[in-house]
This record gives C-alpha cells, sequence and structure tokens, in this order.
C-alpha cells in the first residue's frame, strides 16, 4: 500500500496500535501494523527491559514507544512523603467513602508513601529515558503532552527515529509543525485516555488545512477508530493513517483485566465519559458509578495533574484486583480508559485477526468508493 506512513515507518499497512502491554505491540507489528509501547510511568531501567523484550521476539519488524515529556508540570517532591501530607482530606476522603459505600475495605488507602510520579520527567528522568529509547532499536518515539523538546528531535534526526506528537486541537498542530515534528497523530475528542473537545471527523482536515505551509507532514488520525472503513474515511479527508488504542484493549494478549474487557464488549457509544476525575486532566474512560460519582455536585474539583492520580490510582487499583477476585461491589465500580469506539468493539479475539479484520474492512469500504466513483 501507498502512503507517507508506510515509507517512514517502513510498515506494510498505515496502522499503528498503542498498547502498554509488549505482547500486543509484537503481534501488531508482525502483523503488518506497528506496535507502540506505553511506556509512561516506566523507569528507564524498566523500559530497557521492555524494549529489549520486544525486540528479542519482534523478527526485525518495527515497533514505536510513547513517553511523556511534558514542558511543565504541578510541583513535585523528590523525597517521598505521606498520602497525608500531598493529598486535602476532602479528595482522600471522597474516594475514601465511595468505595466503603460499596462494601471494599479503606484502612490501607492512602498509607503508603507517596513521592515522584514516574509519569512526568524532569530534566534528569526525561534525559535517561531518551538515552534508553535511542539506544536501542524503535522506529517512533511519541510525545503525549506537548511539543517534544528540542533534544528529542535532534536525537530522533541523528538516529533516523521518527519523532511524533499527540494534538488534540488545530493551533497545537502548528506549533509542533513549526517545531518540527516528523508525524502528527490528530486526536479527536472520541479517543479514549487524555483528548481534546473537537471530533476527528472535523479536527482531521483542520489540521491538513492549518498545516500546509509546512510542507506535507505524515498525518496519523485518533479518536474512535476502531474500523478500517474509519480509516478510509480519515485518508479520504488527508489522514495518511491511523493510530488506534482502544481497539487493543479487548485483545487476548492485553492484560486488561477480563471485568474490563467484559464491560467493554458489553458497552455501547454513549457509556464513556470525559472526565478530568482520574488525572486532572480531560480524560475519557468508560463510564461507571466511580465515574458518576466524581462527575457529581458533592465531589471536589479534580486537582491538578499528577496529584489527582494519586487520589484516583490507589482507589482504583484496589477496585480492580478485587473484581477480578468476583466482589460484586468492586465490578460495579471497575472502569478503565476507553474511547467512544467500545461500541465497535464487541468481541475478544488475538492481536493479529484484529489486524487482519481491519486490513479487510479497509479494502471492502476503498472498493465502495471506488463503486461509488466508476457508477
Amino acid at each position: 500500500m501507498r502512503s507517507p506512513i508506510c515509507d517512514l515507518l517502513n510498515i506494510e499497512f498505515p496502522l499503528v496500535g498503542f498498547n502498554h502491554c509488549r505482547d500486543v505491540v509484537v503481534e501488531i507489528s508482525k502483523a503488518g501494523g506497528m506496535g507502540v509501547l506505553g511506556a509512561a510511568g516506566m523507569t528507564p531501567d524498566q523500559l530497557d527491559f521492555e524494549m529489549k523484550w520486544i525486540e528479542e521476539r519482534i523478527e526485525g519488524k518495527p515497533y514505536g514507544v510513547d513517553i511523556i515529556v511534558p514542558n511543565s508540570m504541578a510541583e513535585q517532591q523528590d523525597s517521598p512523603r505521606s498520602a497525608a501530607e500531598v493529598l486535602p482530606e476532602e479528595h482522600r476522603g471522597f474516594a475514601t467513602n465511595l468505595l466503603a459505600r460499596h462494601n471494599i475495605d479503606t484502612a490501607d488507602l492512602y498509607q503508603q508513601d507517596v513521592g515522584r510520579s514516574n509519569a512526568f520527567l524532569d530534566e534528569g528522568k526525561a534525559k535517561d529515558m531518551l538515552e534508553v529509547v535511542f539506544s536501542n532499536n524503535c522506529g517512533l518515539v511519541a510525545n503525549a503532552l506537548g511539543v517534544p523538546p528540542r533534544r528529542m528531535l535532534e536525537m530522533g534526526k541523528e538516529k533516523g527515529v521518527a519523532v511524533a506528537a499527540l494534538v488534540g486541537a488545530k493551533e497545537h498542530a502548528v506549533k509542533q509543525a513549526e517545531a518540527g515534528v516528523d508525524i502528527l497523530v490528530v486526536s479527536g475528542g472520541e479517543a479514549g485516555g487524555h483528548c481534546g473537545e473537537v471530533s476527528t471527523l472535523v479536527l482531521v482536515p483542520e489540521v491538513v488545512e492549518a498545516t500546509k505551509p509546512y510542507g506535507e507532514i505524515p498525518i496519523l488520525a485518533a479518536g474512535g477508530i476502531i474500523t478500517g472503513r474509519q480509516l478510509a474515511a480519515c485518508m479520504s479527508m488527508g489522514a495518511h493513517g491511523a493510530w488506534t488504542g482502544s481497539m487493543w484493549l479487548t485483545t487476548t494478549e492485553a492484560f486488561t483485566t477480563q471485568i474490563i474487557k467484559e464491560k467493554f464488549v458489553a458497552a455501547n457509544s454513549r457509556q464513556t465519559v470525559r472526565s478530568r476525575s482520574r488525572t486532572g486532566k480531560f480524560s475519557r474512560q468508560l463510564r461507571s458509578p466511580w465515574t458518576d460519582a466524581w462527575e457529581s455536585e458533592e465531589a471536589p474539583d479534580p486537582l491538578p495533574m499528577p496529584l489527582q492520580g494519586l487520589v484516583a490510582e490507589p482507589a482504583l487499583g484496589k477496585i480492580n484486583k478485587l473484581a477480578e477476585g468476583g466482589h460484586e461491589g468492586a465490578k460495579q465500580l471497575a472502569t478503565y480508559w476507553v474511547g467512544q469506539g467500545v461500541g465497535l468493539m464487541n468481541e475478544i479475539q488475538t492481536t493479529r485477526q484484529v489486524v487482519y479484520d481491519f486490513m479487510e474492512d479497509f479494502l471492502d469500504a476503498t472498493e465502495r468508493l471506488k463503486k461509488v466513483m466508476d457508477d
């Protein structure tokens, strides 16, 4: 297939799949797309281990990594401190009471010390992460928050690694183009996880037009894309491929919990919510009594990123663990990031089968378009 994305990334089909599970990454790449490992929260040593594991099994196929190197972040402390020192009682109490109402023991919920969040990197840690990325053999590195640091762009050029950046608004895309990124991941508000407000259908052509003065920067459309026909539609609007995330969460290889997989398969596209309650920034996730409670008038206003995550993640971690053990209250509360395309995720399949079905659906869509044109 002819696409600037295929040429740039040396892949057979312009499908890029993001997942935190290394097995999924390997299977996407082996099937003809490109798997991208979500590395937010990893230490440099962990990332190095994961990349080497992937490279031993991927049979020379290209893959990528996604890291977070923000331009600014909430103040964090180097030394561990107790949750009581870092987090307001109002927020801890709200989460604790919510779990208690669902018969979950909360005695130890915030007893552990909290310190610097690994998802956010100061200058020293960012340098270490970049050294790991570029000392291994990935073909793509994506920055999920803001304009990539100049050093990241320079190292990408030196090592022949494409540097991508995620954007959710036209003005953000222009800033990335000015900075010199190699690929724009244009993510509409339908996307799971952190997302903007503008729909993919509007955002993709908007970014295509806005970035024309900077040359033809390859664009990956993202946000709600689950099927090949959606990729065909986005390519007709000027995108060169797709960046996908949610669709891999129900694969057999993904380490998404079985309870969450079952909830996704049963959900429709209206059962997600875009909320600041999990990380402090707007992110889309599956609706549950947990998300409903944080959207109620009684809920405290979410803390800035990354502090809100220190409120939410201990509680959600406990919820997921208990849910897997069959705890009914935890099963009700359980949630995870997912896009509005969840309504199209109707079965649990192998990663490779998902890729092949996507490709076949894309070909069917292009044949329909060709028939329309011929008629």
